[in-house]
């Protein structure tokens, strides 16, 4: 016998019974979404490297470390997408699509980075990504904001806190980024590797270090919002304001830079208590450099991701459930019955019910899957049933009543 394949390490298999929370999920998420004017659209999973490394920044852990990347036969360097953000932003110069003015977008897929797995973070995950391109005040910074606020209230998540911060313009960063390198060559005994390797080529991203030793030496770094010009200052504070007016909680985290080199001004992430030490459930920002970097139009853009793995791991510690519930499961016994419940079950799906087909065998078996099947109804159909041109209509759930009525009594009865 053939030995058996398995999944890729950090690629998980989604599973028929793990499949309608993430589609409660994807229906909430949408529907939030459009209440906004949020459009959906896809992009490609694959794109050029070069996509990435000039959008992202070559000295990021993704481009450094966590991007799957190969030839093609043609010798063209490709990359696996590690984020949506960058190829939302490519396909929107390509196909022009911002010429009649902004656009709110979203969309969800498989990303794919090389880390160790752990809880909430695989190698291939899926994410939403929801994209404003287009529009420069703060009231859209806040609408993503408020937008996530009332996802979560849908959804039932209660345990979050949101998180927001300033990182300035080019100019205010630049600024900063000296008086960073100042401050972090006089600690430089307690620098690690990586943060040694960053000193002078991107000194913000060790502000965003997790290693413990270093934390209280980071507590004490120059913060970029003691020293924001007067554009970004007004720009932070009228997102303040307009997040007061909606009643939306928050904490300012100066230490919060996000891991990418394109963000700018804004920059949020809605944390949750339950789901481990990868907390982020959703978190984005600003990105008003993001086109011209990629041979566009200067363009102002705000957007956020939210992974699916580490949502759903906060829903369900909020006791959120789902199941597959069929309306209908059709039992049936015989040569005659299994032809008529063929055609009563076609009947059913046209009037919008969901049903499972038995596959036959007694009815007491097929009752047994019927139970277990979470139908709310079982209907049967044998020898008295055919001659009599009509259905049997159980109920599985309450008193189990039954009833013998003609096929469209028993859609009404159902209904």
């Amino acid at each position: 016998m053939s030995a058996k394949i398995q999944a890729i390490r950090g690629m998980e298999d989604l599973l028929p019974d793990q499949s309608p929370l993430w589609q409660r999920l994807e229906d909430h998420a949408r529907r939030v979404f459009e209440q906004y004017g949020y459009r959906n659209m896809r992009t490609p999973i694959v794109e050029p490297t070069a996509l990435f490394v000039r959008g992202l920044g070559e000295v990021t852990d993704i481009v450094e470390k966590e991007m799957y990347v190969f030839e093609d036969r043609n010798g063209e360097s490709l990359a696996l997408r590690p984020e949506a953000t960058a190829g939302i932003v490519r396909s929107a110069i390509e196909h022009n699509f911002l010429y009649n003015g902004p656009m709110r977008v979203w969309t969800v897929g498989p990303i794919f980075r090389y880390e160790r797995p752990q809880k909430g973070r695989y190698r291939q995950f899926n994410q939403f990504d929801v994209e404003a391109l287009g529009f420069e005040g703060p009231d859209v910074d806040a609408e993503q904001i408020v937008m996530l606020a009332r996802l979560w209230k849908s959804l039932g998540i209660a345990r979050v806190e949101l998180q927001v911060n300033s990182i300035g313009d080019a100019s205010d960063r630049k600024a900063h980024r000296e008086k960073l390198i100042a401050y972090f060559e006089k600690h430089a005994t307690v620098l690690d590797e990586d943060a040694r390797r960053r000193l002078h080529s991107n000194p913000l991203r060790i502000l965003d270090s997790k290693n413990p030793a270093m934390q209280s030496m980071i507590e004490g770094a120059p913060r970029i919002l003691d020293q924001l010009g007067d554009a970004a200052a007004e720009h932070f504070a009228a997102l303040k304001v307009l997040l007061d007016e909606a009643g939306v909680a928050y904490r300012v985290n100066s230490r919060l830079v996000r891991g990418l080199d394109y963000y700018n001004r804004t920059v949020f992430e809605w944390v949750s208590p339950d789901i481990g030490a990868q907390s982020t459930i959703a978190g984005g920002g600003r990105y008003d450099a993001l086109f011209e970097q990629l041979g566009g139009k200067p363009t102002p853009a705000c957007g956020f991701g939210m992974g699916v793995e580490r949502l759903l791991l906060a829903l369900q510690a909020a006791g959120g459930e789902s199941s597959f519930e069929p309306d209908v499961f059709l039992v049936h016994a015989g040569e005659a019955a299994g032809i008529e419940a063929w055609k009563a079950s076609e009947k059913l799906r046209d009037a919008g019910l969901c049903v499972i087909l038995g596959a036959g065998g007694s009815f007491k078996s097929q009752m047994k899957k019927a139970d277990a099947s979470g139908a709310r109804y079982a209907v049967i159909l044998g020898e008295d049933e055919v001659s009599a041109a009509k259905l049997t209509v159980k109920s599985l759930r309450g008193a189990g009543e039954q009833k013998m009525l003609a096929l469209r009594e028993a859609i009404e009865h159902i209904r």
